[in-house]
């Protein structure tokens, strides 16, 4: 892996999540990286193989995920426990996915995340345009990862 370092204003943003108690700074784990990776190219993988759009875009937010933690894992980082990991997580990806193609990815893993959270409490169901928006949300931030050399 070829990891391209931080430039100084993603730096400071992931202190200021050290900071904020949101990151805790750990021992950089490509393996772990690696295996995230593994996991988010086999979920956009079986993308196209799901025809309910609420499946798609639950994988398509699992794979998000995945990339994110691949993120952390690379740059020696992870979640605090407790309440609010997910968001954090995007916080994070917004901090360091500054540029195409995971800048894009990195803005709606956020909405994402409040509108699978609403969903669920309302009990409501995905429609086809918001599944192939987190589609291609989770694709830009695999893109992304790989543009950084993760």
């Amino acid at each position: 892996m070829a990891l391209t370092p931080l430039d100084p204003d993603q730096e400071q943003s992931v202190r200021a999540l050290v900071a904020a108690r949101r990151l805790e700074q750990v021992p950089v784990d490509l393996r772990r990286a690696e295996l995230f990776l593994e996991k988010a190219r086999r979920r956009l993988a079986d993308l196209d193989n799901l025809s309910w759009a609420e499946s798609r875009y639950d994988l398509a937010y699992d794979a998000a995920h995945d990339v994110g933690e691949a993120l952390l894992a690379a740059y020696g980082y992870r979640t605090t426990n407790g309440p609010g990991q997910h968001e954090a997580l995007g916080r994070f990806l917004r901090a360091v996915l500054t540029t195409p193609p995971g800048q894009s990815g990195a803005r709606r893993f956020d909405q994402m995340r409040r509108a699978r959270n609403q969903l669920r409490y309302e009990a409501s169901s995905v429609g086809d345009a918001d599944a192939d928006v987190a589609s291609r949300a989770a694709r830009a931030l695999h893109d992304g990862a790989a543009a950084r050399g993760v």
